[in-house]
């Protein structure tokens, strides 16, 4: 028995619908699609969206605030999470990021001054609260905003 002696067992395979193929082909005149209307027209559906001329349901529902487009995306840390790391290391964005800190998308990070620092870092971020700074720099570390 050869690939090209295999066949389907009788009554599996049912043939094509030809449509617009003469009246005695039970498939012409209309060709299945009904008289008139948009869905008998060449091309002629609706978008699966469509709700049949009801008010459609993106617009039914309360639209509220203001998405500013253009917004930053900053990823928070807090100084307590900071004391895993060993003194006087430098701190960007890449070490952040290996350490599991940083996750996902993000255009900058930010320390927050939540917590006890208790050796000097360097830093090197996008955005540091007042407090955070005050902290870090009486421990005799550095902040480098960039």
């Amino acid at each position: 028995m050869n690939l090209g002696e295999l066949s389907p067992p009788k009554g599996a395979v049912k043939k094509k619908k030809r449509v617009g193929r003469g009246t005695s082909s039970g498939h012409g005149q209309t060709s299945c699609r009904g008289h008139k209307g948009q869905k008998a027209r060449s091309g002629g559906n609706v978008p699966p969206w469509f709700e049949g001329g009801q008010m459609p349901l993106t617009r039914r529902l309360p639209k509220r605030g203001f998405v500013n487009p253009r917004r930053k995306k900053f990823v928070v840390i807090n100084l307590k999470d900071l004391n895993r790391f060993s003194e006087g290391s430098v701190l960007d964005f890449q070490t952040l990021r290996q350490s599991g800190l940083v996750k996902g998308k993000c255009d900058g990070i930010k320390i927050l001054g939540k917590g006890t620092i208790s050796h000097s870092l360097v830093l090197k971020v996008d955005g540091i609260s007042q407090s955070a700074r005050e902290k870090i720099e009486s421990m005799g570390g550095k902040v480098e905003i960039i």
